[in-house]
């Protein structure tokens, strides 16, 4: 075809402009993994919105190696403008994906789910993000959380990094939000959730389907649901709680006088640092082998076999349920707001864990203390202080969970009382988790707030004891002494 020069230079002139604009206005750049930056799991979170509210349904075929049917819908507020919105998802198939009401483009990349809007979300909208996916509780390179497949069904275990591999989530303690589960299973198996009943089952096709909710607001990493062949056990406990224990149905009546104990337990921890802060407490005994028990919120997960063994002393199981009742304060009410505070949670469950073994055992809690101060080097050199710890081993996210985060974090505040006294460190616990109640806290608000009921600057001393790669001399006892550092750091009970 023929140019005039006319033409051909309006075309010149049309395509340097296009180069222009291409050359001012920046392709979007791919999308990618992002996370909050936490020290130990960089990758886990995402910046750019607030969770308030998770809505998931999941739909059960009655076999625990396929996977379920899922929607989960995420109710958040952006606080700032979002061109994409990622979300910690990996272990499930996404059918389609849709935010404020309207379909969006989805991709992965590395464990994040990449959504893309038809429309950039603003700082301060609403944001609604609905996920149509699986939930496939067969792990493709071994176990590393998330479903736990029990002899008779599912349980959750999503500690400290799993959730994502169960729901699309912002799965990092920071962002706290309140849950509905609704879960649809067939006839015979019983679904139980985080948080009290919504109405009763409701008939579906084969089955029924179950409602729970969350009165306070949950860390992801805390989320619970049970498919099983269960029995639900109800009684109350101090003031009117709500006790529900889920069980094996057969184990029922072998289990039940450990079951009785929790409404005194709950008793005593109330005497120790007040009121009971969740909706309801319970037990959830799976049929597995987990190696761990686990803190889910208001519903603790628990080995069918630490309750079955003959070789365990009475004294030992009373102490492991404290822990994770204890946990229900330290850890879930108040979670933290990094993994590197991690010591907050397993020290003061490890803390009350030793002095109901005190009180109701006579295991002297100086005792435990002093053994503990002996090797503490050594859990230092393995796994970092208490409140910088070594991030995890490779292919090994729940490594995290070494001695010097039980053991080693219950001595810091067993020196902590020596130095500040009986009633301020009573005064301090119950303070904080008065003062930090359903938010997430952390190490320098715990320091902070320990100055502040002491009446003196605790820096100096929190420097050495959380962040020294020694451990400083005891108050009031300068005769206890270390092991030498080389001594391998002997590994708590199986707890979480």
């Amino acid at each position: 075809m023929l140019i005039t020069s006319r033409r051909l230079r309006a075309a010149l002139l049309a395509a340097a402009a296009a180069t222009l604009v291409a050359a001012t206005v920046p392709a979007p750049a791919p999308p990618v993994a992002l996370g909050i930056g936490d020290p130990l799991f960089p990758h886990l979170g995402n910046p750019g919105y607030d969770v308030r509210a998770y809505d998931i349904s999941f739909t059960y075929s009655g076999s625990n190696s396929k996977p379920l049917d899922a929607v989960t819908k995420i109710d958040a507020v952006a606080t700032e403008r979002l061109d994409r919105v990622n979300l910690d998802f990996s272990r499930g198939a996404v059918a389609s994906v849709e935010v404020n009401g309207e379909r969006a483009a989805f991709e992965t990349a590395g464990e994040d789910l990449i959504v893309t809007p038809g429309a950039p979300v603003y700082e301060g909208w609403p944001l609604r993000v609905t996920v149509r996916h699986t939930s496939d509780p067969q792990p493709k390179e071994g176990p590393d959380g998330g479903w736990v497949r029990t002899r008779d069904g599912l349980a959750m275990a999503n500690q400290a990094d799993a959730a994502h591999r169960v729901f699309p989530c912002n799965d990092h303690p920071a962002d706290k939000a309140l849950f509905t589960f609704r879960v649809t299973a067939p006839r015979g198996v019983t679904a139980v959730a985080n948080g009290l009943p919504v109405g009763g089952a409701e008939k579906a096709a084969g089955g029924a389907t179950w409602t729970y909710r969350t009165s306070h607001p949950m860390a992801t990493e805390l989320a619970q649901v049970s498919l099983g062949r269960s029995t639900v056990v109800r009684r109350n406990g101090p003031n009117g709680l709500p006790v529900r224990d889920v069980v094996p149905t057969a184990d029922r009546a072998r289990l039940e006088p450990w079951l009785k104990k929790t409404p005194g337990q709950l008793e005593w921890m109330e005497r120790q640092i007040g009121r009971y802060p969740l909706e309801a407490y319970g037990l959830l005994v799976a049929d597995a082998e987990t190696g761990f028990e686990l803190e889910t919120q208001t519903l603790s997960l628990f080995e069918r076999s630490l309750f079955t063994r003959s070789d365990l002393p009475a004294w030992y199981v009373d102490s492991i349920m404290v822990h994770e009742l204890a946990h229900q304060w330290f850890g879930n009410s108040v979670s933290p707001r990094s993994w590197s505070d991690l010591w907050l949670n397993e020290g003061h469950a490890t803390w009350y864990e030793a002095r109901y073994a005190e009180d109701h055992a006579k295991r002297p809690l100086e005792a435990r203390m002093r053994q503990a101060y002996a090797q503490s080097d050594a859990m230092r050199a393995q796994g970092g202080p208490p409140a910088a710890p070594r991030g995890p081993a490779p292919g090994k996210k729940i490594s995290i969970f070494r001695p010097v985060v039980y053991d080693g974090s219950a001595l810091v505040l067993y020196a902590l009382r020596q130095e500040i006294g009986k009633e301020a460190f009573g005064q301090l616990e119950r303070r904080w988790v008065g003062d930090h109640r359903d938010a997430s806290a952390t190490t320098a608000d715990f320091t902070g707030l320990a100055s502040e009921v002491a009446g003196r600057d605790l820096t100096a001393f929190f420097k050495e004891w959380l962040y020294g790669k020694k451990t400083p001399a005891m108050p009031g006892h300068p005769d206890w002494r270390t092991e030498a550092a080389t001594t391998s750091a002997k590994a708590g009970p199986a707890r979480g």
